[in-house]
């Protein structure tokens, strides 16, 4: 018999089918190869994208050129423009404005790889730290309201270019999913008095069942009504709303997590396209207590048909509880020695 289950953040209900469980392998996933064809992100094609913004580089390399370690550019195709003035206006019951933002691409490595897995911890500090720098810089615009980092992996999860990459979206306004999880987490705040990320983060811990990783710092889980196979949550345990305020400590830890939690994903799915969103509170807001910054990733292995579209429900054929414990179980290739110690469960 199929679950209803409800996200206790934003109230959407998903349908867990578990008569159309599938194993992991039975999902039909194109794994990712490298293609032979000339690549703009590769380190000596610096020319052939915009100026750089900003570059950790090697002690005397010249900006847009070699020697850099992570690179973030302008993206060739924005969708939001960095200049002009927002302009806002109203056609009846029709609100318009200019299409000001930022759309930055984060090049996590001058070497052509294409998975965060292929990245050592240090390379995915460093990609996480950027991501802080380039929030903190572009929260000093009075013009813009709410920062977006995300990654897609693989053409089905929206990749144009297979060089491992991320993105930065910077919108004038709070973006409807943001809004919801916000809502809802400030209803549950003035219902029980607590975080539900924090509450969510308690529980998970106690129960063990959707729990992937457990770190001193940092928990991987399934949630409890996850939207598709294999979707995996990666919070903090100490309560704060703004990823920009994350501190060194932290982001050594989470590179492991980062790390470990996509190549689980990676062996235990062939590879598969994906997807992973930073959210986080906006711009023009203090520090919240009802609001708890956090990372999904999310597998492309489901695609969404009239039922979906029609209800707003999501269609989730493996339980959440099956993928923590295959999850959990699965080796992640790794060619260093992590700095903390995690607890494995299954």
């Amino acid at each position: 018999m199929p679950d209803l289950r409800k996200d206790p953040i934003v109230g959407r209900w998903v349908i867990v089918a578990k008569s159309r469980a599938k194993r992991p392998h039975d999902f039909d996933t194109t794994p990712r190869r490298r293609r032979k064809q000339f690549c703009p992100f590769c380190e000596g094609n610096e020319d052939k994208t915009p100026g750089e913004i900003i570059a950790y580089r090697e002690p005397g390399s010249r900006p847009n050129g070699k020697g850099w370690r992570v690179r973030v550019v302008p993206n060739k195709f924005p969708a939001l423009e960095i200049e002009g003035e927002l302009n806002k206006r109203g056609e009846g019951i029709y609100d318009m404005m200019q299409g000001v933002g930022a759309h930055e691409v984060i090049i996590e490595s001058p070497r052509h790889v294409i998975s965060t897995s292929e990245l050592s911890e240090s390379q995915i500090r460093e990609v996480l730290w950027v991501y802080r720098d380039r929030l903190v810089d572009l929260k000093k615009d009075p013009r813009l309201v709410y920062g977006m980092i995300f990654k897609n992996v693989g053409a089905a999860a929206g990749a144009s270019l297979e060089h491992t990459h991320s993105q930065l979206i910077v919108t004038p306004i709070v973006p409807i999913n943001v809004w919801e999880e916000m809502t809802g987490s400030l209803e549950f705040q003035h219902y029980r008095g607590r975080c539900v990320y924090c509450d969510m983060i308690q529980q998970e811990l106690a129960h063990e069942k959707r729990v992937v990783m457990d770190t001193p710092g940092f928990v991987a889980f399934c949630p409890f009504a996850s939207r598709f196979p294999f979707e995996t949550w990666i919070l903090p345990k100490v309560h704060s709303s703004h990823y920009e305020k994350i501190q060194k400590n932290e982001v050594d830890e989470l590179a492991g997590v980062m790390r470990q939690v996509i190549g689980k994903i990676e062996v235990a799915l062939d590879q598969p396209a994906y997807n992973y969103i930073i959210h986080t509170a906006p711009f023009d807001t203090q520090e919240l207590g009802h609001y708890h910054w956090h990372i999904e990733i999310m597998p492309s292995l489901t695609k969404s048909a009239g039922f979906e579209w029609g209800t707003g429900f999501y269609i989730n054929p493996v339980p959440p509880e099956d993928a923590a414990m295959f999850l959990g179980e699965v080796e992640a290739e790794s060619s260093e020695t992590e700095t903390f110690t995690s607890r494995r469960t299954g």
